[in-house]
């Protein structure tokens, strides 16, 4: 009982911190300013609950162009942590280093729920939240994934069956990456 009660607590903590991070590497592959001294943006959010990982992790590990490997180093810091921690509790035996790729596909995990809520977010905003500014933000971070897709899609007009084609792939992958665990 104890170990599912941390797994919980850990499970959201992480989640939050983690993704905070994830966010904050993609906006960054996005050239998306996340300026601080502005109240109204995601900056404002994310920054506050990433800045204490990534800011010393960026002093030892640079960017690598677009790519915020700090931050995305972070997320799977945070995510190895909980991991390590949790089977540490469970009586598990970390000299064993399969537990780091246990992290790694929890990482991918996180990511790909990520991706999922942001798609489900960018259709429901689209139907009653169309031109405000969270509508915005959220068809800027999904509309670099869903542009190949309607690439290769024939046009149905009004009818745009591209997030649906990208909830599918992301659902693939998460079965893919869930038998992986």
């Amino acid at each position: 009982m104890l170990i599912q009660i941390m797994n919980l607590l850990l499970q959201v903590l992480v989640s939050i911190v983690a993704g905070a991070c994830l966010l904050r590497c993609y906006l960054q592959w996005l050239a998306f300013n996340l300026g601080s001294g502005q109240s109204r943006t995601i900056g404002a959010y994310v920054l506050p609950l990433s800045n204490w990982i990534v800011i010393p992790l960026r002093r030892l590990v640079p960017s690598i162009g677009r790519f915020d490997v700090a931050s995305f180093l972070a997320a799977y810091l945070l995510i190895a942590g909980k991991t390590a921690i949790l089977l540490l509790l469970s009586g598990a035996d970390l000299a064993n280093i399969l537990w780091l790729l246990l992290a790694l596909i929890d990482l991918a995990d996180l990511i790909l729920s990520g991706l999922v809520g942001l798609v489900l977010a960018s259709v429901i905003l689209s139907w009653i939240g169309a031109g405000t500014q969270i509508q915005f933000l959220v068809s800027l971070l999904v509309d670099p994934l869903l542009a190949p897709i309607r690439k290769a899609m024939p046009n149905f007009g009004a009818l745009d069956l591209s997030p649906l084609v990208l909830l599918l792939i992301l659902q693939v992958l998460q079965i893919v990456v869930g038998n992986l665990r």
